[in-house]
């Protein structure tokens, strides 16, 4: 079969690599300079290594991701490590990441932390938590957590991430996975992340692909004979599937055909953008890697995440590595504030981490935008997750929308696309 993917992210290159590898005609049409979506990376010219745009780990539970690498022959070059996560509490940060530290936590009192323990434990045994989701986060944690330990932990998380107007609408299951699958132990791989899309890339050619970068797609149309016909930059061609990895909005958009109820459902899904200012110092900034904000501490951002602390410095040229992002609506005003403007919005904020911090510190700034990187999954999500197959023949999506109850990642995006290569194909949803 000829099949056209769009996007060359970690869906799509997943995808491509079972395809190809079972002799199917693939092209992966990549609108970027470069593949990964939103995992790609960049290298500054002293670095060895590249860094990625919008920070990333994988987690030791990551079977899909793990499992592909192994595949590839590149498991000796994935590494390992436990860097430190702290909270905020009373105008202090505290490691929050193992039960000595909440035993130890002053937001916490003896049954608080019983409490706390025993949500984690019924998460994490729990197999299957889809039966959940008929749960709000909010009112279910609120009740067995107790008020003082979910204000001082899980409500700001929930706020920050998805905003004050949808976070006591959040489904439980999606809480559920995200504290089932998560470990302490984090890893990444020798390079960065590019290093191994690249890697990815290069075997889903060396199978026969074609990877074309700078090369946006125009409309998808369905014809009478069951193929589609892809306006590409070359183009039009006729693909026997399409597979689409694109946001819901866009595929919405490319293929005007699509039933109405189809693209209702589309445009009906939630999401929000991203927005990280990466920052390199010429000091270290704190001891931790990751710090969970609360918004309405007057952090201007989310998380602040000092990589450096987590991936040894001298893979950059001995710069420490600062990230400060959001998850925001795409009309929020940081999407149109200039570099310099939102810099000198984040930069007062960095004395709370360390009050020795100067603005003489900062050696180069970066700034990094999406409209579409974390979809918001509310009360009974799974009634709204769209088909991976479309009304359209031949036509399919495969977006962080539809990893659902799971947290959007790299790992989810490897399993997702495996699974849309397996139903292209015609081969059993589970094989």
């Amino acid at each position: 079969m000829r099949i056209a993917i769009i996007g060359a992210g970690a869906t799509g290159l997943a995808a491509a690599y079972d395809l190809t590898k079972a002799g199917h005609d693939v092209q992966i049409f990549e609108a970027g300079d470069r593949v990964g979506g939103l995992a790609a990376g960049f290298k500054a010219e002293h670095w060895d290594w590249t860094l990625e745009k919008f920070y990333h780990h994988w987690f030791h539970s990551d079977s899909e991701m793990l499992g592909l690498i192994d595949e590839v022959g590149a498991r000796d070059k994935v590494l390992f490590n436990r860097p430190t996560t702290v909270v905020y509490h009373d105008g202090k940060f505290y490691p929050f990441d193992s039960p000595m530290r909440w035993l130890t936590f002053p937001g916490f009192s003896w049954l608080d932390v019983v409490r706390f323990g025993a949500v984690g434990v019924y998460f994490k045994v729990l197999s299957n938590g889809i039966g959940l989701e008929r749960y709000t986060a909010d009112a279910w944690l609120r009740r067995w957590l107790g008020e003082r330990s979910y204000d001082v932990v899980w409500r700001p998380m929930l706020a920050g991430k998805f905003g004050l107007e949808n976070y006591k609408e959040i489904s439980l299951a999606w809480m559920w996975a995200r504290i089932h699958t998560r470990t302490r132990k984090l890893g990444t791989f020798e390079g960065g992340f590019q290093a191994f899309l690249d890697l990815l890339a290069a075997r889903v050619q060396a199978q026969g692909a074609r990877v074309l970068l700078n090369a946006p797609v125009g409309q998808v149309t369905s014809n009478p004979d069951g193929t589609l016909s892809v306006a590409t930059p070359d183009g039009p061609q006729v693909f026997d599937h399409v597979i689409a990895t694109t946001a819901p909005r866009l595929l919405a958009r490319l293929a005007p055909q699509l039933p109405d109820a189809y693209k209702s459902q589309l445009l009906g899904l939630k999401s929000l953008g991203a927005v990280v200012l990466l920052l390199t110092l010429n000091q270290k900034l704190t001891d931790y890697y990751w710090f969970n904000l609360p918004k309405e501490a007057g952090f201007p951002f989310l998380a602040l995440v000092e990589h450096t602390n987590f991936v040894p410095r001298e893979h950059y040229g001995g710069d420490h590595v600062v990230y400060c992002g959001d998850y925001l609506p795409p009309d929020h005003e940081y999407f149109q504030l200039s570099p310099e403007a939102l810099l000198e919005r984040f930069l007062p904020a960095l004395s709370r981490f360390n009050p020795a911090f100067d603005r003489s510190w900062v050696k180069r700034s970066w700034l990094f935008r999406v409209d579409y990187a974390q979809p918001i999954p509310l009360v009974n999500h799974s009634r709204n997750v769209p088909a991976l197959k479309t009304p359209l023949s031949g036509l399919w999506l495969a977006s962080m929308s539809q990893v659902y109850p799971w947290d959007r990642g790299t790992n989810f995006a490897v399993q997702l696309g495996r699974k849309v290569a397996r139903l292209a194909m015609g081969k059993p949803e589970a094989a």
